[in-house]
């Protein structure tokens, strides 16, 4: 049984005169904007986290991660270090496994799977920004916010190391401007899987003939992944 391949509108090479031919690189415009989008993005992100690094690395005294982020929210309030902060991250990069079999699942237009996945995608999203939420929610508890410290803070300094307000406090200020950031973008890339789920439910894909939607965001998802990375490792390990 002989098959027919499915050309979708926006794949094809427009042969007009002003049309422009074909995409650089054989590369959809879209998914080539998504990229420039990620490239400007990865820019902004490597200026805050550069600026941490250049504080962190030339103060004579900083904050140890182990210190501060010992509890399990509602669970454990000491004794714990990084142990929360692992499950996030185990989180965020299973729900972006599950985008990766989503956009798989589009490339066979497999619909139900494809929602399936998404909605997992979605599910491990809204986690991730709760347990983001948890952990701030502690942050205030112990005394930590922008422009804020606890009074004591000898606790969250290695012992031997003498405890400095101001590198406190710009800890502190970092911490949540970064990770703020970084999860508003989650919570921008939860809000776009959840309207592409409807034009997947709707079938909105099946009637244009290409997934190519799913590919762009689980590009913008996998970025929003990658950079939370970096982000552990320089707020949570360093």
């Amino acid at each position: 049984m002989s098959t027919t391949a499915v050309t979708s509108p926006i794949d094809e090479v427009k042969t007009t005169p002003w049309a422009g031919g074909r995409s650089p690189f054989s590369v959809e415009y879209g998914k080539m904007m998504m990229w420039f989008f990620l490239l400007s993005d990865a820019f902004t992100f490597s200026s805050l986290l550069i600026a941490y690094g250049a504080l962190r690395f030339s103060s004579t005294s900083w904050p140890a991660a182990d210190h501060i982020f010992q509890s399990v929210p509602g669970m454990i309030e000491h004794g714990a270090p990084l142990v929360f902060v692992g499950l996030m991250t185990f989180i965020l990069i299973m729900s972006s496994v599950t985008m990766v079999l989503g956009v798989e699942a589009g490339h066979r237009g497999a619909r139900k799977e494809v929602a399936g996945w998404l909605i997992a995608t979605v599910i491990g999203g809204f986690m991730f920004l709760g347990c983001q939420a948890l952990e701030w929610q502690h942050l205030f508890h112990e005394g930590f916010n922008w422009g804020k410290i606890p009074y004591e803070i000898k606790e969250f300094f290695p012992e031997g190391v003498t405890p400095s307000a101001v590198y406190t406090q710009q800890f502190a200020n970092l911490f949540f401007t970064i990770t703020g950031f970084h999860g508003f973008h989650v919570f921008s890339g939860v809000i776009i899987n959840i309207v592409i789920l409807i034009n997947v439910l709707a079938g909105t894909y099946d009637r244009r003939g290409s997934y190519l939607m799913v590919e762009k965001v689980g590009l913008y998802w996998h970025f929003v992944d990658l950079v939370w990375v970096f982000v552990f490792t320089f707020f949570y390990l360093v």
